[in-house]
């Protein structure tokens, strides 16, 4: 697996310098190298592991509100550039019921875009009926303001506000603070969307979507 990984990035670190006139140092290689075997290690080996079962009803008009939703997000950063997040909808039993990604052209402020990708996940959630969800995500600076209602920031300004009124509005609604590891699969989607700028489908094929990154 590190000897795939290895060639693997400086094959895109290659076609970086040569097509997008991107600079790689020996650093940047190793610091994306030891990224990639962190993802591919928490990756799932069996086709019939839960993280890899796609419902049918994984588009936004099908899926159906639940009690016991579980939602996770992340955000990615190219810098200078853009950033892209996602977020990934599970049932009670773990199941993946949606897997969302969003993109920020000329955004790559990671604090902002963490909080921007939170704030699609909630509106979608209150647009679709879903009325107990807890958001998970690893911005542990975000999730502690939004716990303490805490919106003097001006850095993150109205989009703080909105978020805490929502989640603060709604009864059913708690963020709380994961680790990374445990929020690999938000991440995997967030890279996602991020490789897939300026076009986006915003109904990834989960399934897809991870066995591309074994």
């Amino acid at each position: 697996m590190r000897v795939v990984s290895i060639l693997w990035r400086i094959w895109r670190s290659r076609n970086w310098v040569v097509f997008e006139g991107k600079q790689y140092g020996f650093p940047a290689l190793m610091r994306q190298f030891s990224q990639q075997v962190e993802e591919w290690v928490g990756l799932p080996l069996e086709a019939s592991s839960p993280l890899i079962l796609i419902p049918e009803r994984n588009h936004a008009g099908s899926v159906e509100p639940d009690n016991g939703i579980v939602c996770h997000w992340d955000g990615a950063t190219r810098k200078g550039s853009h950033s892209a997040g996602g977020w990934v909808l599970y049932d009670g039993m773990g199941n993946v019921l949606l897997a969302s990604g969003v993109q920020f052209p000329g955004m790559d402020d990671p604090a902002v875009v963490e909080l921007l990708v939170l704030r699609e996940a909630v509106l979608w959630c209150l647009d679709h009926g879903f009325t107990e969800v807890r958001f998970e995500g690893d911005a542990k600076m975000i999730i502690d303001k939004i716990n303490k209602a805490d919106t003097r920031d001006s850095q993150l300004g109205a989009v703080l506000e909105e978020v805490v009124h929502a989640v603060g509005s709604t009864p059913g609604y708690s963020v709380r603070f994961i680790g990374r590891r445990r929020n690999r699969v938000a991440h995997l989607v967030a890279r996602k969307a991020l490789a897939l700028y300026p076009t986006l489908n915003r109904w990834f094929d989960f399934r897809t979507c991870l066995l591309s990154r074994m």
